[in-house]
């Protein structure tokens, strides 16, 4: 192969490259922006735990979660948010990585929007307790004269997507269970959930000999 073939495969290597990178970057900003910005709205027009129906089986639902996924809290908030940075920090270093070593679009992709997903709850917990007070009863205001309602690193994530996609009261014969109401999908998530859910799914579905080929170099 000549320098004019080697250089055109190189040339065509670093125009792929660019492209994924690019897409990285819309991928991270797209999702991180649709999340802040759909919180934020949340913040100054709703109180907590006020919903609205948009649908039978989807709600926007105000509630804010104070620990890690579903409302568990295990440890110490700030500990729990210095976990989340460490983590993120550590997916990053994965993503450039992997992004060096020219993995497909796809892999690429997942590891991003498990990334952006992890930053964007993130923010809510350093800032939002800073720039707004509560909503609790009221909506809340955004830079308050009086301050925040918690200190940096203790702020809750803003939850708002509930898909009751089935309800029912279980039958009575039913053990345990008999006679009690049903929702099927119960948990609420936000944008950034959605994220990291997608880009955990489909690793594991389409990329799973890829992710652990990755992890083990």
């Amino acid at each position: 192969m000549n320098e004019i073939d080697t250089g055109a495969l190189k040339e065509l290597a670093q125009t792929k490259s660019n492209k994924k990178i690019w897409g990285i970057i819309a991928i991270i900003l797209l999702i991180l922006i649709l999340d802040q910005v759909s919180k934020f709205w949340i913040k100054t027009h709703m109180q907590l735990h006020e919903s609205y129906q948009v649908f039978s089986w989807f709600h926007i639902y105000f509630t804010e979660n104070p620990g890690m996924a579903f409302g568990l809290e295990i440890i110490d908030k700030r500990i729990l948010s210095i976990f989340r940075i460490v983590a993120v920090l550590i997916l990053g270093y994965l993503l450039v990585r992997i992004v060096k070593q020219n993995y497909s679009f796809g892999f690429i992709a997942c590891i991003s929007l498990i990334l952006v997903g992890a930053i964007g709850n993130i923010v809510d917990c350093v800032f939002y307790g800073l720039i707004f007070d509560h909503s609790y009863g009221q909506i809340a205001t955004f830079m308050p004269e009086s301050g925040g309602y918690a200190p940096v690193l203790q702020g809750k994530v803003v939850d708002m997507l509930y898909f009751p996609l089935i309800e029912m009261t279980l039958p009575a014969w039913l053990p345990l269970w008999g006679g009690q109401d049903f929702i099927f999908f119960r948990p609420i998530f936000n944008i950034a959930d959605s994220a990291i859910c997608v880009g955990m799914f489909s690793l594991l579905i389409f990329y799973r000999k890829t992710l652990s080929k990755s992890m083990s170099k």
